[in-house]
């Protein structure tokens, strides 16, 4: 859309308020240009030539006598389609223990990918044929996907009890092209050392389009007895002494 005739002050700011509804999980792109011309109609004296820079000539407006008649400010617009907030996925083990537990995670309304773009950091390749993993690109709902996920926690004070304590790793995916349904799967290893409860979320984004977030919680439950520590009396009014060692696992 386009607005007119907004006078400025001097040192005065504008507002420009960006709307984005986003009706499907795709990239959407746009472009918020600003026009500035001088309100009495003259121009500027600085003249626009071949020897300009180029930043130069694409940021102003000439008029005929070659003299700046305007300037423009362009501020590109990426907008990112979110999914809704998912319900969370909740990993139980006792401390001192190490459970392995299958996650599957399932990403509505993925939009078949125009142009494989490059993967970074983790990268799950999904395609009707699974026997394939090599990114290929064809028309139609058929198009490979490429996502990149990533755990993500709720601060550093979290990703420091957890980091070491936690392991995800890809083992399956699968889409359906009549759906527009991926399924991730994921196998998740948690070996808590000590009771706790903290949280944390796998983020995906498809190359696509799309972003989607899980909210994992982790809980930990107290230990099993280490020992059961009989203390035989010796007699009334007699202390009765038992010895026991105690190995500390950090320093």
């Amino acid at each position: 859309f386009h607005i007119a005739g907004i006078r400025l002050a001097p040192k005065e700011k504008l507002e420009i308020p960006v709307l984005f509804m986003p009706a499907e999980m795709k990239i959407y792109k746009a472009v918020v240009i600003i026009h500035v011309m001088r309100e009495n109609g003259e121009n500027w004296p600085y003249k626009v030539t071949a020897e300009s820079k180029t930043d130069l000539n694409r940021n102003v407006t000439v008029a005929e006598n070659g003299e700046t008649q305007g300037i423009l400010w362009i501020y590109p617009i990426n907008g990112t389609s979110e999914a809704p907030q998912q319900k969370s996925v909740v990993i139980h083990c006792q401390a001192r223990q190490r459970l392995e537990q299958r996650v599957e995670l399932l990403l509505f309304g993925v939009m078949p990918a125009a142009t494989a773009l490059p993967d970074a950091g983790n990268s799950a390749v999904v395609d009707k044929d699974e026997s394939s993993n090599t990114p290929e690109v064809t028309d139609g709902s058929s198009a490979t996907l490429e996502f990149l996920y990533e755990l993500k926690y709720q601060s550093d004070e979290i990703r420091s009890q957890l980091e070491s304590l936690v392991g995800m790793q890809l083992v399956e995916k699968e889409w359906d092209t009549e759906s527009r349904i991926v399924t991730l799967i994921f196998n998740v290893v948690f070996a808590p050392s000590k009771p706790m409860r903290n949280e944390a979320a796998v983020v995906v984004q498809c190359t696509a389009g799309g972003l989607w977030k899980f909210p994992l919680v982790f809980i930990a439950t107290e230990p099993e007895v280490d020992d059961v520590i009989n203390i035989e009396a010796v007699g009334l009014n007699k202390e009765s002494i038992v010895g026991f060692k105690l190995t500390s696992q950090t320093r």
